[in-house]
């Protein structure tokens, strides 16, 4: 496959950061709090008094699904960071969005002890991400996938079955250093470091290309032709699975989600803009990515280059399938695929 597409990154975008309002459960946000333009506005830490850890706002949360189907030179590996110079908290949480113009937030469990816990992103698409909180202290990273726009941020923590109570609650108005900022940096579902085995092997693959989707072939035909579907995995994995891009490329084997989370951590440390797109193929719920080309834009439907035409960047069936012609055509076919999320 060859390509003269030049890998080029939109000019940066001035930043701002608002805070609009944040709430411990069952409080009603203040009025929103606007902030002189390219200045970030601290919500305090809220008082702990009278605050109820369970009794407060009630929301069913069911888990999600695990994406699953088998069937038809140097590196940029950013770092996430949380320094705490926009927050909004009280005593059991934190949400960190000192860094929304670079495409994420970063949310932090401080009770400590081992509750089940949510964390809920709701952007302006309308769409919310569902995703599980450590509790160990640590920070978690989540990104803002819609882009610029108002931003609500809940955690919640499990009260009875599916039900959860409302932690703590905030909105943020992001506005994005560039239109690629969540989709270059590590998070909870493409984690990966400067230290990562995944990052080295990306960096000798790509060592010389400067091009974009010259870098996508090299690592595309390395997952495809090294990396085995693991049925044994996918008969046991549960919801809350997160992919271990590491342990994946040692193992030689993964799932659907460990394909393409080991793909996309390979092509943005390497300065690739990449989304891993979960979703459905028919009903079989999958992961896929979409890249950018500096002429194209996002190529969306369409990515693997036969000779003739750009086919749907899809790791999974390419290798289970052996890259067959019957499995190649439905990779094509952008009709299989419906998009439900954007990590």
């Amino acid at each position: 496959m060859r390509n003269n597409f030049a890998l080029a990154l939109l000019t940066a975008i001035l930043l701002g950061l608002c805070a609009t309002g944040c709430a411990p459960a069952d409080r009603i946000p203040d009025a929103d709090v606007s902030a002189p333009a390219a200045e970030a506005v601290t919500i305090g830490a809220l008082t702990d008094e009278g605050f109820p850890l369970t009794g407060a706002q009630v929301i069913a949360i069911a888990d999600e699904d695990v994406p699953l189907s088998a069937a038809p030179g140097g590196s940029l590996a950013l770092t996430p960071s949380a320094p705490g110079t926009a927050v909004c908290e009280n005593k059991s949480a934190v949400i960190d969005y000192s860094n929304a113009k670079d495409g994420y937030i970063c949310v932090s469990w401080k009770e400590g002890g081992s509750p089940k816990l949510k964390t809920l992103v709701k952007g302006p698409s309308g769409a919310t991400y569902q995703y599980n909180l450590r509790t160990d202290g640590k920070y978690d990273v989540f990104p803002l996938s819609d882009g610029n726009g108002a931003y609500t941020v809940g955690v919640y923590k499990n009260v009875s079955g599916s039900e959860y109570a409302t932690v703590l609650s905030g909105t943020v108005e992001a506005k994005l250093s560039d239109e690629f900022a969540p989709f270059l940096r590590p998070n909870q579902y493409i984690n990966f470091t400067a230290d990562s085995q995944a990052v080295k092997k990306a960096a000798e693959l790509c060592a010389g290309l400067s091009d974009n989707l010259d870098k996508v072939e090299k690592v595309y035909t390395f997952v495809v032709d090294n990396i085995t579907y693991d049925r044994e995995k996918a008969q046991t994995v549960k919801s809350g699975y997160l992919p271990d891009v590491d342990a994946t490329l040692n193992a030689k084997k993964g799932i659907c989600f460990d394909y393409a989370s080991l793909m996309a951590a390979m092509l943005r440390s390497q300065g690739a803009p990449v989304k891993l797109v979960v979703g459905y193929t028919g009903e079989a719920y999958h992961a896929w990515l979409n890249v950018w080309s500096s002429q194209d834009g996002w190529i969306e439907s369409k990515i693997y280059f036969n000779g003739a035409e750009w086919k749907l960047m899809d790791p999974t069936f390419a290798s289970t399938g052996n890259q067959s012609d019957d499995i190649m055509k439905y990779i094509g076919d952008g009709a299989n695929y419906t998009a439900k999320y954007l990590y």
